[in-house]
């Protein structure tokens, strides 16, 4: 099969596999255990913690020691096992330390997969900056594929969604070792120092005050990332609690509704190169931030009748709100970082968005739910995506005020070359 074919199909399972239940397992957690809200925080919390050590870990051994094909699928292969698993789980407790564990199987393999995707591309004989973005494309459409069969089995609030995952983990670590052999590099030296060896030389960076200031945003802006993904399923599922609501297209099918944000982010990418080129790197990410706030906004005052349009156009915004920060920002620190310390300070980049962000988002959005906005066990949603968008707005004002940083077309056009 065509290296392109087979790379597609990797790419596709590799977010199948995860969103046969990102989007819907607040359905499961608050529809079918009813369990507190406070605690449901740490389940997408999980993702974040694994995410500070777990892909360092893993690319010291992939550098090393084994192959990364034979890595990434042992790794999908113990992460199908753990998701076979937590049906049979009874507390919430135990669903989030089984759920960490989990995570600390399958985050990894977002980072292994883009490397044994580049390493498989070279070896062919393909260019990457073209080659590559096609096939990562498919990797959106699986997640939306995933979200799609969860819903129409009519599984989106019980335990079947994590059984899908699991086979699909499962064929994915078998075919994992079909793949083209990625080799350990070794290319940190045998005398290294710790931090050189963790990647913590990255951290120097902080002493660079635009840096500094580009990493705190990140963290801030990684703390609203999963707030939709935690509660948007959630959330559209609760009109049902409403009598002129409870038959509605948005209620029974509400992941597929939700799955427009993913079809709009496929769309954005390819809006990326032009928005770059006319407005640069800080002002595309200045437009994620007010982005956010729409997104938000508009949750809070649509409804699946007359606001139906509002839930809509919040979906569409999505892409263009989590699209152009994850691309803008790594461009950012593409041209800000020489080659060096290039790698781990992407490395840096994403532990400070998906990483302490998504962990303090996580953790503080479940509390501040459950305390403030939740009465006689109703939540009250219009109030809680509010609050978010306010969260949002004071980032992106913040953003604009304090960070500074001059766009230049010459060096867009560079990037692109």
């Amino acid at each position: 099969m065509n290296i392109k074919y087979r790379l597609t199909l990797m790419s596709f399972l590799q977010f199948f596999v995860w969103g046969a239940w990102l989007i819907t397992i607040a359905n499961f957690w608050f529809g079918t255990k009813s369990w507190d809200g406070t605690q449901f925080g740490l389940v997408f919390g999980t993702m974040g913690v694994t995410s500070l050590f777990m892909p360092t870990l893993t690319g010291i051994i992939a550098d090393r020691w084994i192959n990364a094909e034979k890595l990434y699928g042992i790794l999908h292969i113990l992460y199908a096992t753990v998701l076979f698993c937590l049906p049979q789980v009874t507390t919430p407790t135990n669903f989030i330390y089984v759920m960490l564990l989990a995570m600390c199987f399958y985050m990894p393999t977002i980072a292994l997969s883009n490397s044994i995707s580049f390493t498989a591309l070279k070896l062919n004989n393909k260019d990457i900056v073209k080659d590559y973005p096609p096939i990562r494309v498919w990797g959106t459409v699986g997640f939306i594929v995933a979200m799609w069969i969860t819903n129409l089995t009519g599984n989106k609030a019980t335990a079947y969604q994590f059984y899908i995952a699991g086979i699909a983990a499962l064929i994915l670590g078998i075919y994992a070792f079909t793949l083209p052999k990625c080799k350990p590099q070794r290319l940190i030296k045998e005398n290294a120092s710790l931090g050189e060896t963790l990647g913590l030389e990255s951290f120097k960076l902080f002493a660079n005050y635009k840096m500094a200031l580009f990493f705190i945003f990140s963290m801030f802006l990684g703390g609203a990332l999963q707030l939709t993904n935690a509660y948007g399923d959630v959330f559209l599922d609760e009109f049902k609690n409403i009598p002129e609501y409870s038959d509605s297209f948005v209620v029974k099918y509400s992941t597929i509704i939700l799955s427009i944000s993913q079809i709009s982010e496929t769309l954005f990418i390819l809006a990326i190169p032009f928005f770059l080129r006319r407005f640069g790197i800080k002002q595309v990410m200045l437009i994620s931030m007010f982005a956010w706030v729409l997104r938000f906004g508009l949750f809070a005052f649509g409804n699946p009748n007359g606001g139906l349009w509002m839930i809509i156009m919040s979906c569409i915004v999505y892409g263009m709100a989590f699209d152009f920060f994850n691309i803008s920002g790594s461009l950012f620190v593409e041209t800000n970082t020489d080659s060096k310390n290039r790698s781990s300070a992407q490395g840096l980049f994403m532990m400070m968005t998906n990483g302490v962000g998504a962990v303090l988002g996580s953790f503080t959005s479940g509390w501040a739910i459950d305390k403030f906005f939740t009465h006689n066990g109703v939540r009250d949603w219009h109030s809680i995506w509010l609050s978010f968008a306010g969260y949002a707005l004071v980032i992106a004002i913040a953003f604009a005020i304090l960070f500074k940083y001059k766009h230049n077309p010459d060096e867009m056009e560079k990037i692109s070359h």
